[in-house]
């Protein structure tokens, strides 16, 4: 199912200024409202009942999946092996356009979109991405991280002074060893940042990978069952 968000966000924007040759200040807010919106894909169990609430899995997409052709989110990521085992869980996957990162505003309000929309266990969201979305996937993690029970960031770097945001968010990180796209230490410098903060992350590092990290890891069994016994509390 292909569906469209449309929102309004909206953002408060404080400026200072200061009369010259004086000690004079001055400040003003302003509330900019600002229209976001993205296709996404929506897959659902084969033996979908809109009377119960199942799991939610929300997929990023890298920058090779970019654009308004929704059938290029499809190409990589957790799809294929979700619906080849019958997983009963649902997959949501906006998609950014050409040469845009992630709008973390965009995802916050899609994020309250999909889970006012579909019959979702807010117990069970989880969050992962892979490159550019790996990116995306430690960001948003960090502006909600009140709504995810696990995240799995996959070649994609974050933040280490956001590293606290989440250090109470179960996480499985992934990387090739070889990555000559996204380093390594994008991964490894949030992973230490967090063990200094005492949480227990995650970390599955393929020694012979490339920037490819993400096939072998979405057709593996245990991401699928470390994320749904991942639960929060409500």
């Amino acid at each position: 199912m292909n569906s469209i968000l449309r929102a309004m966000i909206v953002l408060t924007v404080c400026k200072v200024g200061t009369v010259c040759g004086e000690e004079n200040h001055s400040k003003f807010s302003e509330e900019i409202t600002k229209e976001v919106g993205c296709p996404y894909l929506i897959v659902k169990p084969e033996d979908f009942d809109e009377q119960k609430k199942y799991p939610l899995i929300i997929f990023l997409h890298g920058r090779g999946e970019s654009g308004d052709d929704l059938k290029l989110v499809n190409v990589h990521g957790p799809f294929d092996f979700v619906k080849q085992h019958k997983l009963p869980v649902m997959i949501v996957a906006p998609q950014t356009p050409i040469g845009v990162n992630w709008d973390i505003d965009m995802l916050s309000a899609f994020v309250d979109h999909v889970l006012e929309e579909l019959p979702v266990d807010r117990g069970q969201v989880y969050l992962t991405g892979l490159s550019l979305g790996g990116f995306g996937t430690w960001e948003l993690a960090a502006r909600r991280p009140e709504v995810f029970a696990a995240i799995a960031p996959i070649c994609g770097g974050g933040k280490p002074v956001q590293a606290e945001l989440i250090q109470e968010i179960p996480l499985w990180a992934f990387h090739g060893a070889k990555d000559p796209v996204v380093p390594l230490k994008s991964t490894t410098d949030m992973i230490n940042a967090l063990y200094n903060l005492g949480s227990a992350p995650r970390l599955t590092v393929y020694p012979d990978a490339g920037h490819d990290s993400w096939t072998e890891t979405y057709n593996n069994l245990m991401l699928y069952d470390w994320l749904l016994s991942q639960k929060k509390e409500k």
